[in-house]
């Protein structure tokens, strides 16, 4: 741990980079999977939970605390590391994508975004400085500018419009910001499914020298490969001292496809989602505690890993929990989830600096494809 914000690369491999973020509050190990906490809370899990899975830093979201329990209570509290009892880095996104997707009403100018809560309806407006400020109260180590999110498909004129208003933002967050040495503010690479206009939106971001950089707009309902095309152009024109974040991605294939091309961080509901709908991620693959062919089944998930819920609880047993929509199976399938997803990030790592992340990648793979084995 330092007290200013660092990051080195430790070791390559291709594309692929192991490195290392310290901040006053801990040192996080990189690529890393952040796991969701939007409410100040990481569904179905406790954070002493998350912390024993490997987890170096967790994600809240700005959108959802500011409306509940609203900010200035958090950081009379506080601060959302001690409301939440999460000792390590944080990370807080800005709220653009939420008002863009959750909110009744939205008018978005150039001063920054008017909206109706989703919640209960009351009118907010939210700029750059206010998104940095609302951040800021929560005492976040890692900040996100304030952007605007064009879902695809869009047109070329409203993702160019967006994304050099999304520039602009991040000069004033940028400011807003400040001079924080133990913390950070990264900016959003934008420009949708456009090469050219996400090369220019991260060289103008690669000149405000922000301590890292996001790519947004991604995992939004595009295909795999255009979302992969839009990494190969743009991580490169990022600096290779900075952190590369990708938000809201994903599966473990697009993780695994992602560092590949030069990604170090992600963030994604999927594990706590599908824990909470009975679907469980294993090396085997992914497997549907819905289905009735589980109901009989005495194995666990996987007797060798060393996540209690994925070694000691029958797929039997999870079956009917979740076919009772008990709160315990949400509980054990989240907690199985994020086990297996930090598992996959430290494989990740270890593989990167043995020089063979492509092989091991390929492995991992195969025993996806091999899938399930069958019931005895």
């Amino acid at each position: 741990m330092t007290e200013t914000f660092q990051f080195r690369v430790l070791a390559t491999d291709g594309n692929a980079r192991r490195g290392e973020i310290s901040m006053p509050r801990g040192t996080i190990r990189t690529p890393a999977f952040m796991p969701v906490g939007t409410g100040g809370t990481v569904k179905a899990m406790y954070m002493g939970q998350v912390r024993g899975l490997g987890a170096d830093i967790i994600l809240g979201n700005t959108y959802h605390l500011m409306l509940r329990p609203g900010a200035e209570r958090v950081a009379r509290l506080g601060g959302l590391h001690t409301f939440s009892r999460w000792s390590g880095p944080i990370l807080t996104d800005s709220g653009g994508f939420q008002v863009m997707s959750l909110s009744g009403l939205r008018k978005i100018t150039e001063q920054g975004v008017k909206f109706r809560s989703h919640v209960d309806g009351r009118v907010f407006e939210m700029s750059p400085e206010r998104s940095i400020e609302i951040q800021g109260l929560l005492d976040s180590d890692i900040q996100i500018q304030l952007d605007e999110c064009v879902k695809l498909p869009a047109t070329l004129k409203e993702i160019e419009k967006a994304m050099e208003l999304s520039i602009r933002w991040a000069e004033r967050c940028k400011v807003a910001f400040g001079d924080q040495p133990g913390k950070a503010m990264f900016g959003i690479v934008q420009g949708g499914d456009n090469v050219n206009l996400r090369l220019r939106s991260a060289e103008a971001l690669k000149a405000l020298d922000l301590k890292g950089y996001a790519v947004g707009g991604l995992a939004v309902g595009e295909p795999q490969h255009v979302m992969l095309e839009m990494l190969e152009a743009t991580c490169p024109v990022l600096p290779e001292c900075k952190p590369r974040y990708l938000m809201g991605v994903g599966t473990p294939d697009d993780i695994l496809k992602s560092v590949a091309r030069g990604i170090d961080m992600f963030d994604c509901v999927m594990p706590t989602r599908a824990g909470r709908h009975g679907l469980a991620f294993t090396r085997y693959g992914k497997i549907n505690l819905k289905n009735a062919r589980h109901a009989d089944d005495h194995r666990p998930l996987d007797e060798e890993s060393e996540c209690p819920a994925t070694r000691d609880y029958s797929r039997a047993y999870l079956h009917h929990l979740v076919k009772s929509n008990e709160l315990l199976g949400a509980m054990l399938l989240t907690w199985n989830n994020l086990a297996y997803y930090q598992s996959l990030m430290q494989d990740i790592r270890t593989a990167i600096e043995a020089g063979r992340f492509a092989d091991r990648s390929a492995e991992i793979q195969e025993g996806w494809e091999r899938g399930d084995i069958p019931a005895l």
